[in-house]
Order: structure tokens, then sequence, then C-alpha cells
């Protein structure tokens, strides 16, 4: 008895069961011109995705280096080269992402602000002072954090 090949399911409920192939195939369908068979919907939904993707990445380097700086200020004689090097790889990464996605440098003061809470508590953590000890909003420039490197791009 000859076997027949199943239907692929809706693009949408494709979606919701296997992203991979999904994703694949959507992939192909744009490469082949098909646009009409497209899952509109959920394709931008992901392009969307990719847009946050860049976003949370730099809000979370911002954290890093923000932690990092407060350490550097407020705890000067424990300061090691790896606290540097951090500071250092941190903005090289940051450049990498605003090189391809210029657009996000405008919102780095917004990064800032939605950074400073996590970076004071991840400062907190790593030298054991307290949130009195540390200044209550963000005391860098913005060039103070992305250096100027970052920001001539």
């Amino acid at each position: 008895m000859p076997t027949t090949a199943m239907p692929a399911p809706p693009r949408s409920a494709l979606y919701e069961t296997d992203f991979y192939d999904w994703a694949l195939r959507t992939a192909a369908l744009l490469r082949e011109g098909r646009f009409a068979e497209l899952d509109l919907e959920h394709t931008a939904e992901e392009i969307e995705g990719l847009a946050r993707c860049d976003s949370r990445q730099i809000e979370n380097r911002t954290v890093v280096l923000i932690a990092h700086l407060l350490k550097k200020r407020y705890q000067p004689s424990l300061a090691t080269r790896s606290w540097d090097r951090i500071i250092v790889t941190r903005r090289s990464r940051l450049q990498t992402v605003l090189q391809d996605s210029p657009s996000l440098r405008r919102m780095l003061p917004a990064m800032v602000e939605r950074a400073w809470e996590n970076a004071l508590k991840l400062a907190m953590v790593e030298t054991g002072l307290d949130r009195g000890a540390l200044p209550a909003t963000c005391p860098f420039t913005i060039e103070e954090i992305y250096g100027a490197d970052i920001l001539a791009l």
C-alpha cells in the first residue's frame, strides 16, 4: 500500500508546533518570492523579536558596565585588572552591536535609565556596599559609560 505525503499544516499551526521547521519554511518562501504563502503575523512578530534582541543585549551589557564603573569609583583600592578587562570587553561588544544597528545609539540614555536599578543591585552584591553607600541615580555620563569611541561611530 503506497504511503501518501501528509500535507503541511497551516503556517500558523506549524509556528506553534515546530518553530524550527516554521522558520526554515518561512525563509524558503521568502527566498522563492512566494509571499502569499507566508504566515505574515508570526513573521512580523519574529522580526520585531530580532530587534528587541539587540536592544536587550545593549541593556544587559550596560548593567555590567555601570556596575563595574560603580565598583571602580566606590572601591578604588580593590580595583583589579579584571574589572578593566570587563569594561573594555563590554564596550567592545556594544560597539559591534551598535555598528550593526546604529539607530539603537539614540536609545542609550533610556538604556542607562532602565539598567540603573539592576546595575546598582549587581554592584551592591559584588562590593558588599549597601544602597546608602551608593548614589540614588546614575552618576555617570553617557560618555563615561560607553566611551567616546562608541559614541563617535
